[in-house]
Protein backbone atom coordinates (compact mmCIF):
# COMPACT_ATOMS: atom_id res chain seq x y z
CA UNK A 1 0.00 0.00 0.00
CA UNK A 2 1.41 3.58 -1.40
CA UNK A 3 1.76 6.42 1.31
CA UNK A 4 -0.56 8.28 -1.12
CA UNK A 5 -3.76 6.97 -1.55
CA UNK A 6 -5.09 10.16 -4.24
CA UNK A 7 -6.13 9.82 -7.55
CA UNK A 8 -7.63 12.68 -10.13
CA UNK A 9 -10.05 11.39 -13.16
CA UNK A 10 -11.18 13.45 -15.54
CA UNK A 11 -14.01 12.12 -17.89
CA UNK A 12 -15.51 13.93 -20.76
CA UNK A 13 -18.52 12.56 -23.36
CA UNK A 14 -20.83 14.03 -25.01
CA UNK A 15 -23.10 14.35 -22.59
CA UNK A 16 -20.64 15.26 -19.12
CA UNK A 17 -17.25 16.89 -18.25
CA UNK A 18 -16.18 15.86 -15.07
CA UNK A 19 -13.39 16.51 -12.74
CA UNK A 20 -12.93 14.12 -10.03
CA UNK A 21 -10.26 14.01 -7.25
CA UNK A 22 -10.26 11.78 -4.20
CA UNK A 23 -7.93 10.98 -0.98
CA UNK A 24 -8.39 8.22 0.98
CA UNK A 25 -6.32 9.36 3.94
CA UNK A 26 -7.95 12.71 4.06
CA UNK A 27 -10.22 14.13 6.86
CA UNK A 28 -13.58 14.18 5.53
CA UNK A 29 -13.27 17.74 3.15
CA UNK A 30 -15.71 17.69 0.06
CA UNK A 31 -16.16 20.51 -3.05
CA UNK A 32 -18.83 19.59 -4.71
CA UNK A 33 -20.52 20.79 -7.92
CA UNK A 34 -22.49 18.17 -9.78
CA UNK A 35 -25.50 20.90 -10.70
CA UNK A 36 -28.13 18.78 -8.46
CA UNK A 37 -28.14 20.49 -5.00
CA UNK A 38 -29.39 16.88 -3.20
CA UNK A 39 -26.52 14.37 -4.56
CA UNK A 40 -23.93 17.32 -3.84
CA UNK A 41 -25.95 16.64 -0.36
CA UNK A 42 -25.30 13.03 -0.44
CA UNK A 43 -21.41 12.86 -1.76
CA UNK A 44 -20.85 15.50 1.14
CA UNK A 45 -22.35 13.02 3.86
CA UNK A 46 -19.66 10.19 1.34
CA UNK A 47 -16.87 12.04 1.87
CA UNK A 48 -17.31 13.52 5.82
CA UNK A 49 -18.34 10.01 7.13
CA UNK A 50 -15.79 8.18 4.94
CA UNK A 51 -13.09 10.55 6.06
CA UNK A 52 -12.06 11.02 2.24
CA UNK A 53 -11.15 14.26 0.57
CA UNK A 54 -13.65 14.52 -2.52
CA UNK A 55 -13.66 17.11 -5.21
CA UNK A 56 -16.23 16.66 -7.85
CA UNK A 57 -17.01 19.04 -10.41
CA UNK A 58 -19.34 18.04 -13.61
CA UNK A 59 -21.06 19.85 -16.14
CA UNK A 60 -23.93 18.00 -17.56
CA UNK A 61 -26.60 17.64 -19.63
CA UNK A 62 -28.89 18.29 -17.09
CA UNK A 63 -31.43 20.02 -19.57
CA UNK A 64 -32.07 16.42 -20.94
CA UNK A 65 -32.28 15.22 -16.98
CA UNK A 66 -30.06 13.44 -14.61
CA UNK A 67 -29.11 10.23 -15.62
CA UNK A 68 -26.02 10.86 -17.36
CA UNK A 69 -25.00 13.37 -14.78
CA UNK A 70 -25.19 10.74 -11.72
CA UNK A 71 -24.25 7.41 -13.53
CA UNK A 72 -20.86 9.27 -15.02
CA UNK A 73 -20.31 10.85 -11.46
CA UNK A 74 -20.85 7.01 -10.31
CA UNK A 75 -18.02 6.02 -13.06
CA UNK A 76 -15.75 8.62 -12.63
CA UNK A 77 -15.67 8.23 -9.07
CA UNK A 78 -14.98 4.61 -9.35
CA UNK A 79 -12.15 4.54 -11.29
CA UNK A 80 -10.46 7.75 -9.22
CA UNK A 81 -11.22 5.47 -6.26
CA UNK A 82 -9.57 2.05 -7.57
CA UNK A 83 -6.59 4.18 -9.27
CA UNK A 84 -6.08 5.45 -5.20
CA UNK A 85 -6.22 1.99 -3.61
CA UNK A 86 -3.66 0.63 -6.10
CA UNK A 87 -3.14 -2.67 -5.61
CA UNK A 88 -4.71 -2.96 -2.10
CA UNK A 89 -2.08 -4.38 -0.31
CA UNK A 90 -2.29 -4.22 3.64
CA UNK A 91 -5.88 -3.00 2.88
CA UNK A 92 -8.91 -4.51 5.52
CA UNK A 93 -10.64 -5.52 2.63
CA UNK A 94 -14.06 -6.41 3.76
CA UNK A 95 -16.51 -3.47 5.13
CA UNK A 96 -19.68 -3.29 6.44
CA UNK A 97 -21.89 -0.76 8.15
CA UNK A 98 -25.61 -0.58 9.84
CA UNK A 99 -26.22 2.65 9.85
CA UNK A 100 -29.70 4.78 10.98
CA UNK A 101 -31.10 7.93 10.36
CA UNK A 102 -34.75 8.89 12.52
CA UNK A 103 -37.01 5.70 11.15
CA UNK A 104 -34.51 4.60 8.09
CA UNK A 105 -31.63 2.10 9.09
CA UNK A 106 -29.63 1.10 6.33
CA UNK A 107 -27.15 -1.88 5.64
CA UNK A 108 -23.88 -1.49 3.16
CA UNK A 109 -21.79 -4.91 2.70
CA UNK A 110 -18.77 -4.45 0.24
CA UNK A 111 -15.71 -6.30 -0.27
CA UNK A 112 -13.10 -4.77 -2.88
CA UNK A 113 -12.91 -8.35 -4.45
CA UNK A 114 -11.69 -7.01 -8.09
CA UNK A 115 -15.14 -8.69 -9.06
CA UNK A 116 -18.12 -6.43 -10.19
CA UNK A 117 -21.52 -6.48 -8.52
CA UNK A 118 -24.47 -4.71 -6.95
CA UNK A 119 -27.21 -6.20 -5.03
CA UNK A 120 -29.40 -3.36 -4.51
CA UNK A 121 -32.33 -4.19 -2.08
CA UNK A 122 -33.56 -0.75 -1.44
CA UNK A 123 -37.28 0.84 -2.32
CA UNK A 124 -38.24 4.44 -2.11
CA UNK A 125 -41.95 5.67 -2.48
CA UNK A 126 -41.42 9.18 -3.76
CA UNK A 127 -39.75 9.19 -7.25
CA UNK A 128 -38.18 12.59 -6.89
CA UNK A 129 -36.08 14.46 -3.82
CA UNK A 130 -35.72 17.72 -4.61
CA UNK A 131 -34.80 17.92 -8.17
CA UNK A 132 -33.41 14.51 -8.06
CA UNK A 133 -34.83 11.35 -9.40
CA UNK A 134 -34.91 8.61 -6.36
CA UNK A 135 -34.39 5.93 -9.40
CA UNK A 136 -30.78 7.60 -10.04
CA UNK A 137 -29.48 5.94 -6.63
CA UNK A 138 -29.18 2.14 -7.81
CA UNK A 139 -27.68 3.87 -11.04
CA UNK A 140 -24.71 5.73 -9.11
CA UNK A 141 -23.95 3.10 -7.18
CA UNK A 142 -24.20 0.46 -10.00
CA UNK A 143 -21.67 2.41 -12.00
CA UNK A 144 -19.22 2.99 -8.76
CA UNK A 145 -19.27 -1.01 -8.05
CA UNK A 146 -18.32 -1.55 -11.87
CA UNK A 147 -15.66 1.39 -12.14
CA UNK A 148 -14.38 0.25 -8.62
CA UNK A 149 -14.65 -3.27 -9.45
CA UNK A 150 -16.02 -4.04 -6.18
CA UNK A 151 -18.85 -5.87 -4.98
CA UNK A 152 -21.44 -3.71 -2.91
CA UNK A 153 -25.13 -5.20 -1.23
CA UNK A 154 -26.85 -2.23 0.08
CA UNK A 155 -30.28 -3.18 1.90
CA UNK A 156 -32.43 -0.89 3.15
CA UNK A 157 -33.82 -2.63 6.10
CA UNK A 158 -36.37 -0.20 7.78
CA UNK A 159 -37.48 3.56 6.27
CA UNK A 160 -40.46 5.40 4.90
CA UNK A 161 -39.21 9.20 4.53
CA UNK A 162 -37.40 9.03 0.79
CA UNK A 163 -34.50 11.62 2.35
CA UNK A 164 -33.72 9.50 5.64
CA UNK A 165 -33.52 6.29 3.36
CA UNK A 166 -31.34 8.15 0.73
CA UNK A 167 -29.02 9.57 3.30
CA UNK A 168 -28.95 6.83 6.06
CA UNK A 169 -27.52 4.30 2.84
CA UNK A 170 -25.00 7.24 1.53
CA UNK A 171 -23.67 7.19 5.45
CA UNK A 172 -23.83 3.32 5.42
CA UNK A 173 -21.63 2.83 2.52
CA UNK A 174 -19.35 5.57 3.87
CA UNK A 175 -18.24 3.45 6.60
CA UNK A 176 -18.37 0.36 4.57
CA UNK A 177 -15.58 1.84 2.83
CA UNK A 178 -13.60 3.38 5.47
CA UNK A 179 -13.44 -0.16 6.94
CA UNK A 180 -12.64 -1.79 3.66
CA UNK A 181 -9.81 0.59 2.57
CA UNK A 182 -8.49 0.86 6.18
CA UNK A 183 -5.29 -0.68 6.79
CA UNK A 184 -4.92 -3.68 8.86
CA UNK A 185 -1.99 -3.91 10.98
CA UNK A 186 -1.36 -7.98 10.94
CA UNK A 187 -1.15 -7.71 6.62
CA UNK A 188 1.34 -4.82 6.15
CA UNK A 189 2.32 -5.37 2.42
CA UNK A 190 0.24 -8.37 1.73
CA UNK A 191 -2.59 -8.68 -0.57
CA UNK A 192 -6.09 -9.84 1.27
CA UNK A 193 -6.74 -12.67 -0.90
CA UNK A 194 -5.80 -16.50 -1.26
CA UNK A 195 -5.30 -15.56 -4.83
CA UNK A 196 -2.41 -13.73 -4.47
CA UNK A 197 -4.25 -10.75 -6.18
CA UNK A 198 -7.48 -8.86 -5.88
Amino acid sequence: MTDARQSSVHRKTGETDILVSIDLDGSGQAELDSGIGFFDHMLTALARHGGFDLEIRCQGDLHVDGHHTVEDIGIALGKAFAQALGDKRGVTRFGHALVPLDEALSEVVIDLSGRPYLAWNVTFERERIGEMDTELFEEFYRAFAMAASLALHMTCKAGRNAHHIAESGFKAFARALRMAVAPDPRAVGVVPSTKGVL
